[in-house]
């Protein structure tokens, strides 16, 4: 059976009814033939998210923009360290290699 999808509006007027307090949420949702719960769901996310509305646009794009520069910065750090690992790796195996000894296999446990 396919998940019904609903809009964000109409989940807001659903939420607004039953915060509005003219009608029983079992009756809004039995009305609508929704779950109880499943509008239960929908109340405490807007309530939950309700501060975001007066917050500053500005402000949320300029911190993702500040996580996305960290993460960037981040994985530079990391590919440099997997690069040097490399180098390392591949000296030492050429090390093993010119003294005539078995390189070891890589991931082997004593």
């Amino acid at each position: 059976m396919a998940r019904t999808m609903y809009s964000p509006q109409y989940k807001a007027k659903l939420v607004l009814e039953v915060l509005s307090g003219e009608k029983e949420l079992g009756t809004i949702a039995h009305e609508n033939s929704i779950n109880p719960n499943m509008l239960r769901g929908w109340r405490r996310e807007f309530l939950d998210k309700a501060s975001t509305v007066f917050e500053d646009p500005g402000k949320t794009e300029k911190e993702a923009k500040r996580e996305e520069k960290r993460l960037k910065k981040e994985s530079d750090q990391m590919l440099k360290t997997i690069g040097q690992l490399t180098l390392e790796r591949d000296f030492l195996q050429g090390c093993f290699r010119q003294c005539g000894l078995p390189v070891p296999e890589l991931g082997a446990e004593k």
